[in-house]
């Protein structure tokens, strides 16, 4: 599973995200892969992104076909992902991987110091958007 599929985030997130990862000390895989999958994303307006796509503050349910378990997690920024339960992290493996993909979407992501992980996407809900 080399290649990725597509994706489509909001230009908002997509403005955001990019603000977020220039002020990250240091570079890791995650932010790397990271501006990577900001680079190829297809931008649209926040009320124009189809519901069965995960962006920041969706709710998406996935599985992680490694081991087979089904997870339910909020996509959030870091800040909000301290010490809250049922969230990830954009900054996450899994949360980086999971931004832009739509259900039915599979995805390898590479994990620092392990194999790839291998995600797919069942359910997207409450995607919408903060205020501005």
């Amino acid at each position: 599973m080399s290649d990725r599929p597509a994706i489509t985030i909001t230009q908002q997130d997509h403005d955001r995200l990019w603000v977020m990862l220039e002020r990250q000390a240091a570079d890791t895989e995650t932010t790397i892969g990271l501006e990577e999958e900001l680079s190829r994303a297809t931008l649209v307006p926040a009320g124009n992104l189809p519901a069965n796509i995960v962006a920041m503050n969706s709710t998406v349910r996935f599985m992680n076909e490694d081991n087979q378990r089904e997870h339910e997690l909020k996509l959030v920024y870091p800040s909000d992902a301290k010490g809250a339960e049922g969230c990830v992290s954009i900054l996450a493996p899994a949360g980086s991987a999971l931004l832009g993909l739509s259900v039915g979407d599979r995805i390898e992501w590479p994990v620092n110091g392990r194999n790839m992980l291998h995600l797919k996407i069942i359910q997207v809900t409450d995607s919408s958007q903060p205020a501005v």
